[in-house]
């Protein structure tokens, strides 16, 4: 199989995009994600598929917990911000709003569509990426009007 070709088809699959976080030895760490879904409503389950050589990898693996932050149309920035390699990580939540989540300490972006917390069951290997699957102990609807943020043949856009 041809990866580009296979990454120029996969890239007609409309998705949403988050922000995932964890909180791991004191140090907040964050990704771009849009390799994200829901699983199961019993138990409640989700997943991110985190690639291997990431640095967020290794600190979600630690740290067993994370939080998912749903994107807002007007959250471009972030996402271009947390999925930029080799940005700083001591003080890379300084230019967004965020409070640390309840139940998880993980970072949740403010002015996001929803949050979910949750606590790592299991972890998949998914070629270049681990498939990380989380019980879902948070779930929190907020900005109910705005538009999501959605990525689609490599760009970002989103629904009205």
């Amino acid at each position: 199989m041809d990866a580009d070709a296979f990454r120029r088809a996969a890239a007609y699959f409309a998705s949403g995009v988050t922000v995932v976080t964890t909180l791991a030895g004191g140090i907040e760490h964050a990704m771009t994600a849009s390799a994200f879904t829901s699983v199961s409503l019993d138990p409640v389950l989700v997943l991110v598929c985190v690639e291997k050589d990431a640095r967020f990898h290794d600190a979600v693996l630690d740290a067993g917990t994370w939080a998912v932050s749903m994107l807002t149309a007007d959250a471009r920035p972030a996402a271009d911000w947390f999925a930029s390699k080799g940005r700083p990580l001591i003080g890379q939540f300084d230019r967004f709003a965020h409070r640390p989540g309840p139940a998880t300490g993980a970072p949740l972006l403010e002015d996001a569509l929803a949050w979910l917390e949750c606590r790592t069951t299991a972890i998949h290997d998914g070629g270049d990426h681990d498939i990380v699957v989380g019980s879902v102990v948070a779930a929190v609807v907020g900005n109910r009007d705005a538009p999501p943020l959605v990525h689609y043949r490599s760009h970002y856009g989103t629904m009205r």
